[in-house]
């Protein structure tokens, strides 16, 4: 069984603003509400700490791999509960140049395993819009 959340939103600043805002890792416990933390060497290959907190929801840390880093493109990994086949999802941030100085920031996650019918996926698509939000907001700024 698989679910899907898709999201987008389409911001007025340029590629390079959008990720200079999406990949300062650092600042997200100031802006971001749905994800808290994001620690590690961000590179394909390797293993990141996120902690993510879904609106009325609880929140979880786990260790996701690095899938896809292409800077001012796309952003990807995959994380598991305990082992693969149970509950996977692999995540992806994906900017597209409209050519006018805007992007269109999507975010999705594909989630499948044996667990996945247990999991609602309106707190954590309502997560994803308000992060959307958010970096919009910060990225439109001056």
């Amino acid at each position: 069984m698989t679910k899907e959340i898709k999201t987008e939103i389409l911001i007025n600043a340029s590629p390079e603003k959008v990720w200079g805002v999406l990949t300062d890792f650092e600042a997200y416990p100031s802006w971001n509400p749905f994800i808290k933390s994001l620690t590690g060497d961000v590179a394909v290959g390797n293993t990141i700490s996120v902690r993510i907190q879904p609106p009325n929801g609880s929140g979880m840390t786990f260790s996701p791999k690095v899938l896809h880093f292409e800077k001012n493109k796309k952003f990807q990994w995959k994380g598991k509960l305990l082992f693969e086949g149970l509950f996977d999802g692999e995540h992806v941030f994906e900017l597209i140049d409209n050519g006018d100085g805007t992007t269109l920031f999507k975010q999705s996650e594909t989630f499948n395993g044996i667990f996945v019918y247990l999991f609602n996926t309106k707190n954590t698509t309502s997560g994803f819009e308000k992060m959307n939000q958010k970096l919009k907001e910060l990225a439109e700024k001056p």
